[in-house]
Protein backbone atom coordinates (compact mmCIF):
# COMPACT_ATOMS: atom_id res chain seq x y z
CA UNK A 1 0.00 0.00 0.00
CA UNK A 2 1.05 3.09 -0.64
CA UNK A 3 2.05 5.69 2.09
CA UNK A 4 0.73 9.52 2.12
CA UNK A 5 4.02 12.03 1.06
CA UNK A 6 4.57 14.17 3.29
CA UNK A 7 7.24 17.36 3.80
CA UNK A 8 8.43 18.41 7.37
CA UNK A 9 9.38 21.87 8.07
CA UNK A 10 11.23 22.62 10.98
CA UNK A 11 14.25 24.92 11.52
CA UNK A 12 15.27 22.60 15.01
CA UNK A 13 16.68 19.52 13.76
CA UNK A 14 16.87 17.53 17.10
CA UNK A 15 12.26 18.39 16.57
CA UNK A 16 12.24 17.09 12.68
CA UNK A 17 14.44 13.72 13.77
CA UNK A 18 11.63 12.98 16.25
CA UNK A 19 9.05 14.05 13.72
CA UNK A 20 10.43 11.63 11.50
CA UNK A 21 10.43 9.44 13.58
CA UNK A 22 6.63 9.61 15.30
CA UNK A 23 5.57 10.12 11.03
CA UNK A 24 7.26 7.34 9.37
CA UNK A 25 5.38 4.13 9.89
CA UNK A 26 2.62 5.91 8.41
CA UNK A 27 4.07 8.56 5.84
CA UNK A 28 6.79 8.76 3.39
CA UNK A 29 9.17 11.75 4.20
CA UNK A 30 9.48 13.24 1.02
CA UNK A 31 11.87 16.38 2.33
CA UNK A 32 12.84 18.61 5.12
CA UNK A 33 12.80 22.22 5.15
CA UNK A 34 14.78 24.35 7.80
CA UNK A 35 13.03 27.72 6.57
CA UNK A 36 9.97 29.39 5.43
CA UNK A 37 11.97 29.81 1.71
CA UNK A 38 12.79 26.64 1.56
CA UNK A 39 9.29 25.12 2.42
CA UNK A 40 7.84 27.23 -0.05
CA UNK A 41 10.41 25.97 -3.08
CA UNK A 42 9.72 22.46 -1.77
CA UNK A 43 6.17 22.58 -1.83
CA UNK A 44 6.35 23.39 -5.67
CA UNK A 45 8.90 20.63 -6.07
CA UNK A 46 7.90 17.63 -4.24
CA UNK A 47 3.91 17.66 -4.67
CA UNK A 48 3.59 16.27 -0.99
CA UNK A 49 -0.28 15.07 0.17
CA UNK A 50 0.87 16.64 2.86
CA UNK A 51 2.76 19.23 4.88
CA UNK A 52 4.01 19.46 8.68
CA UNK A 53 4.89 23.12 9.50
CA UNK A 54 6.53 25.41 12.34
CA UNK A 55 4.97 28.92 11.73
CA UNK A 56 8.26 30.68 13.48
CA UNK A 57 11.15 30.00 11.29
CA UNK A 58 14.13 32.09 9.30
CA UNK A 59 13.33 34.20 6.75
CA UNK A 60 9.38 33.62 5.56
CA UNK A 61 7.25 32.72 8.43
CA UNK A 62 5.21 29.48 8.14
CA UNK A 63 1.81 31.33 7.53
CA UNK A 64 3.14 33.72 5.27
CA UNK A 65 4.78 31.05 3.37
CA UNK A 66 1.24 29.05 3.76
CA UNK A 67 -0.71 32.31 2.00
CA UNK A 68 1.93 32.28 -1.11
CA UNK A 69 1.25 28.38 -1.51
CA UNK A 70 -2.79 29.45 -1.93
CA UNK A 71 -1.74 31.94 -4.15
CA UNK A 72 0.12 29.81 -6.61
CA UNK A 73 -2.36 27.48 -6.77
CA UNK A 74 -1.02 24.84 -3.81
CA UNK A 75 -3.87 23.00 -2.28
CA UNK A 76 -1.74 20.63 -0.31
CA UNK A 77 -3.03 20.19 3.42
CA UNK A 78 -0.68 22.41 6.03
CA UNK A 79 -0.75 21.56 9.19
CA UNK A 80 1.17 23.67 11.72
CA UNK A 81 3.13 21.98 14.80
CA UNK A 82 3.84 25.52 16.82
CA UNK A 83 4.69 26.55 20.69
CA UNK A 84 2.30 29.41 20.11
CA UNK A 85 -0.68 29.69 22.40
CA UNK A 86 -1.94 32.54 21.29
CA UNK A 87 -5.62 32.19 19.66
CA UNK A 88 -4.48 35.05 17.05
CA UNK A 89 -1.80 32.79 15.71
CA UNK A 90 -3.96 29.73 15.10
CA UNK A 91 -6.82 32.34 13.59
CA UNK A 92 -4.60 33.54 11.45
CA UNK A 93 -3.31 30.28 10.25
CA UNK A 94 -6.60 29.10 9.91
CA UNK A 95 -7.71 32.19 7.57
CA UNK A 96 -4.53 31.76 5.64
CA UNK A 97 -5.91 28.06 4.87
CA UNK A 98 -4.64 25.69 6.86
CA UNK A 99 -5.68 22.37 7.76
CA UNK A 100 -4.75 22.06 11.25
CA UNK A 101 -3.32 24.27 14.02
CA UNK A 102 -1.39 21.85 17.05
CA UNK A 103 0.93 22.43 19.70
CA UNK A 104 3.73 20.92 20.45
CA UNK A 105 3.60 20.39 23.67
CA UNK A 106 0.30 18.16 22.85
CA UNK A 107 0.28 14.62 23.30
CA UNK A 108 1.56 13.15 20.00
CA UNK A 109 -1.42 11.55 18.78
CA UNK A 110 -2.81 15.02 18.48
CA UNK A 111 -0.89 15.62 15.31
CA UNK A 112 -1.79 11.49 13.67
CA UNK A 113 -5.54 13.00 14.45
CA UNK A 114 -5.18 16.39 12.68
CA UNK A 115 -3.38 14.51 9.55
CA UNK A 116 -6.24 12.20 9.47
CA UNK A 117 -8.75 14.64 9.62
CA UNK A 118 -7.10 16.40 6.71
CA UNK A 119 -6.80 13.22 4.76
CA UNK A 120 -10.93 13.78 4.74
CA UNK A 121 -10.89 17.25 4.17
CA UNK A 122 -11.70 18.48 7.69
CA UNK A 123 -9.76 21.18 10.05
CA UNK A 124 -8.35 20.26 13.33
CA UNK A 125 -7.06 22.45 16.11
CA UNK A 126 -6.03 21.62 19.91
CA UNK A 127 -8.35 20.89 22.19
CA UNK A 128 -6.32 23.03 24.75
CA UNK A 129 -7.14 26.18 22.97
CA UNK A 130 -10.14 25.11 20.21
CA UNK A 131 -12.80 26.63 22.20
CA UNK A 132 -11.33 30.02 22.22
CA UNK A 133 -10.24 30.18 18.39
CA UNK A 134 -13.44 28.95 17.52
CA UNK A 135 -15.30 31.65 19.23
CA UNK A 136 -12.61 33.99 17.97
CA UNK A 137 -13.47 32.87 14.50
CA UNK A 138 -17.37 33.24 14.87
CA UNK A 139 -16.86 36.83 16.71
CA UNK A 140 -14.03 38.52 15.19
CA UNK A 141 -14.39 42.08 13.78
CA UNK A 142 -15.19 42.14 10.32
CA UNK A 143 -12.03 43.93 9.51
CA UNK A 144 -8.28 42.36 9.90
CA UNK A 145 -6.38 45.66 10.62
CA UNK A 146 -3.43 43.23 9.04
CA UNK A 147 -5.53 42.15 6.22
CA UNK A 148 -4.46 45.41 4.47
CA UNK A 149 -0.54 44.93 4.63
CA UNK A 150 1.04 44.48 1.36
CA UNK A 151 3.74 41.03 1.26
CA UNK A 152 6.69 43.43 1.15
CA UNK A 153 4.83 45.00 3.89
CA UNK A 154 5.02 42.07 5.84
CA UNK A 155 8.49 40.84 5.35
CA UNK A 156 9.44 44.49 6.63
CA UNK A 157 7.74 44.13 9.71
CA UNK A 158 9.24 40.71 10.39
CA UNK A 159 12.98 41.87 9.98
CA UNK A 160 11.86 44.74 12.40
CA UNK A 161 10.25 42.25 14.81
CA UNK A 162 13.83 40.24 14.77
CA UNK A 163 15.48 43.59 15.62
CA UNK A 164 17.16 44.68 12.22
CA UNK A 165 17.56 48.76 11.65
CA UNK A 166 16.29 49.97 8.58
CA UNK A 167 19.72 50.14 7.31
CA UNK A 168 20.12 46.17 7.78
CA UNK A 169 16.61 45.59 6.03
CA UNK A 170 17.70 47.97 3.32
CA UNK A 171 20.73 45.50 2.61
CA UNK A 172 18.92 42.61 3.25
CA UNK A 173 16.48 43.33 0.20
CA UNK A 174 18.25 45.24 -1.72
CA UNK A 175 16.41 48.48 -1.71
CA UNK A 176 16.40 51.68 -0.37
CA UNK A 177 16.66 53.20 2.83
CA UNK A 178 14.03 55.65 1.90
CA UNK A 179 11.93 52.52 0.59
CA UNK A 180 11.86 50.64 4.14
CA UNK A 181 10.57 53.84 5.25
CA UNK A 182 8.11 54.15 2.95
CA UNK A 183 6.54 50.62 3.32
CA UNK A 184 7.45 50.76 7.47
CA UNK A 185 5.24 54.15 7.28
CA UNK A 186 2.32 52.76 5.53
CA UNK A 187 2.12 49.70 7.60
CA UNK A 188 2.05 51.72 10.38
CA UNK A 189 -0.63 54.07 9.18
CA UNK A 190 -2.48 50.66 8.10
CA UNK A 191 -2.12 49.43 11.99
CA UNK A 192 -2.67 52.02 13.69
CA UNK A 193 0.44 51.92 15.30
CA UNK A 194 2.23 55.49 16.29
CA UNK A 195 5.78 54.21 16.53
CA UNK A 196 8.04 51.41 15.81
CA UNK A 197 8.10 49.79 19.35
CA UNK A 198 4.29 49.69 18.31
CA UNK A 199 4.25 48.54 15.35
CA UNK A 200 5.98 45.50 16.91
CA UNK A 201 3.76 45.14 19.39
CA UNK A 202 0.93 45.21 17.13
CA UNK A 203 2.61 42.53 14.88
CA UNK A 204 3.47 40.02 17.35
CA UNK A 205 -0.46 40.56 19.07
CA UNK A 206 -1.95 39.77 15.02
CA UNK A 207 0.46 37.17 14.82
CA UNK A 208 1.78 38.69 11.63
CA UNK A 209 5.45 38.00 13.07
CA UNK A 210 6.96 36.17 15.91
CA UNK A 211 8.39 37.33 18.86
Amino acid sequence: MTRPRLLLADDHRIVAAGLEALLAPGYELVGRAPDGGSLLALARQLQADFIVADISMPGLNGIDALRQMRREGLDVPVIFLTMHTEPAYARRALEAGAAGYVLKHAAPRELLQALQAAAQGGVYISREIAAEVLGGLHHRPERDPASGLTPRQREIIVLLVEGRSAKEIARLLDISHRTVEYHKYQAMEALGAATNAELIQLAIRLGIAAA
